[in-house]
C-alpha cells in the first residue's frame, strides 16, 4: 500500500476566497432574458448554443471565434444576433449579461478575466483554470465585481447520476463506503485532434498533458459521494497517485492514470486509461446496504439493494429488476444514437439551473466550494509527494 500524504482542507478565509453568495452587484433580472454570448464554436458550444437559442430565459446576443467563417456559421445556425471573431469588441457591441467561455482550457485565464472586466457573469468550460491559485484569482475578481463564475460540471446532472445522488441521499445504499468513476478512452492516441502531430494540440502543454481535460470530470463526480471533511481543522482527503505513459506516442505526458482518494471512511478510485476498450465512462458508488452503477457513454442504471421478500429474495428481484432496466435502456441507447444524443444530456439541466440562480439571484447549481474542492483535488493528484 503507497503512503498516502495528507492534502489539508483550506477553508475560505484562509484561501482568501469568500464563499459568502449575497453579492454586491447580483440582483434578479425582473423576468427579462438574460442576454447570453459565446466565446469558441468547437464540439461543445454546440450543446451550449442549443440552449441558448431556445430557452427563454437566453437572448443570444453573440458568438465569438478566430474564424469568421465559424463564427458566422454558429451564429446563422443558432440565430445569434451577430458574429465576431475579437471578444473586445463583442463586449463592447453587444454588452452581454453572461458569457460562456468555450476554448481549449490554455485560454481560460485571459478570456475569463476579460469577460468579467467587461462585467458579465461567466460560465466556463472545465478546467477554469490549470492550476487552483489561478482559480482563486478569478474568484475574487467575480466577487469584486458582483458576479458569478461557473465551471461547467455537466456530468454531475445526468439522469443517471442524479438517480444513484439520490439513492445514496435517501439511504438506500445505506452509509457510502466506496466510490469508483473510470473513464476508457482507447482512441485518442491513435486518431483525433490530440494524436495529430502537424498541429498538436495545446492541452499537451497542461499540467497533466491531454488527461488534464478529462480528470475535471472524474473528480468532481467522485467528490460527489466523499464527506467534505472528517472534522473541522482535519485534512479534507488524502491521496495516492499512479501516472503512466504505456504508449510510444511521442505527444503524451501520460495516458494513464489510477488514484485512490481518502475522505474518512470513503475510499475513492480515480482510473483513466487509453489501453483497454471498449470507451467508458462508469460511476459505481458502494454503501453499507447496497450498491448502484451506470455508464455515461452507454446511459443504464443498475442498482443493488435490499428488496421487499428480505434477504432470500433480494438478490432474484435485484437480477428481475436490473434486467427489465438494462433491456430499457439498450433500447434507449439505440434510439439516441439515432437522434444523435450524445452524452451531454446533463448539459441542459446544468444550464437551466444555472440561467434560473442569474435571474433570481440564487446559488447557482455548481458552488464555489464544489469548484474549489475539485481543483484542490486536481493539484493533489499532480502534486509529486502524491505520485507511486
Amino acid at each position: 500500500m503507497p503512503t498516502l500524504i495528507d492534502t489539508p482542507a483550506v477553508t475560505p478565509a484562509a484561501s482568501a476566497a469568500p464563499v459568502g453568495l449575497a453579492l454586491a452587484g447580483l440582483e434578479p433580472t425582473g423576468g427579462r432574458p438574460l442576454r447570453a454570448a459565446v466565446i469558441g464554436t468547437g464540439k461543445i458550444s454546440e450543446e451550449h448554443l442549443k440552449f441558448l437559442s431556445t430557452d427563454p430565459r437566453a437572448e443570444l446576443v453573440g458568438v465569438c471565434d478566430l474564424s469568421p467563417s465559424l463564427a458566422k456559421y454558429a451564429a446563422s445556425k443558432f440565430k445569434a444576433a451577430a458574429a465576431y471573431t475579437d471578444a473586445a469588441t463583442m463586449f463592447r457591441q453587444a454588452r452581454p449579461d453572461v458569457v460562456h467561455v468555450l476554448t481549449p482550457p490554455h485560454t481560460h485565464v485571459g478570456i475569463v478575466t476579460d469577460a468579467l472586466s467587461a462585467g458579465a457573469h461567466v460560465v466556463c468550460e472545465k478546467p477554469i483554470a490549470p492550476h487552483r491559485q489561478q482559480f482563486l484569482d478569478l474568484w475574487r475578481l467575480a466577487q469584486a465585481k458582483g458576479l458569478r463564475l461557473v465551471e461547467d460540471h455537466n456530468y454531475r446532472f445526468n439522469e443517471p447520476v442524479l438517480a444513484i445522488e439520490k439513492l445514496a441521499r435517501d439511504g438506500k445504499l445505506g452509509e457510502v463506503r466506496e466510490v469508483e468513476v473510470r473513464m476508457v478512452l482507447g482512441g485518442i492516441r491513435k486518431a483525433g485532434r490530440y494524436a495529430d502531430t502537424a498541429m498538436p494540440h495545446p492541452s499537451h502543454n497542461l499540467p497533466a498533458g491531454v488527461l488534464h481535460e478529462f480528470i475535471s470530470h472524474l473528480c468532481y463526480l467522485a467528490l460527489r459521494f466523499l464527506p467534505p471533511t472528517v472534522e473541522p481543522g482535519t485534512p479534507d482527503f488524502r491521496v495516492a497517485a499512479g501516472w503512466s505513459k504505456h504508449g510510444a506516442e511521442p505527444l503524451f505526458k501520460w495516458d494513464d492514470l489510477d488514484a485512490l482518494v481518502i475522505a474518512g471512511p470513503v475510499h475513492a478510485r480515480i482510473r483513466f486509461t487509453t489501453h483497454a476498450g471498449p470507451d467508458t465512462f462508469g460511476v459505481t458508488v458502494r454503501g453499507t446496504d447496497g450498491w448502484a452503477e451506470t455508464d455515461l457513454f452507454q446511459p443504464y442504471l443498475r442498482v443493488v439493494v435490499p428488496r421487499k421478500g428480505g434477504q432470500q429474495l433480494s438478490p432474484l428481484v435485484n437480477q428481475w429488476v436490473s434486467g427489465w432496466g438494462m433491456m430499457a435502456s439498450a433500447v434507449r441507447g439505440f434510439r439516441n444514437k439515432v437522434m444523435q444524443h450524445t452524452p451531454y444530456e446533463g448539459l441542459g439541466t446544468f444550464l437551466g439551473r444555472t440561467y434560473e440562480a442569474l435571474r433570481t439571484g440564487a446559488e447557482p447549481p455548481v458552488t464555489y466550494a464544489d469548484m474549489d474542492r475539485a481543483s484542490r483535488l486536481i493539484d493533489a493528484l499532480l502534486l509529486d509527494a502524491n505520485r507511486v
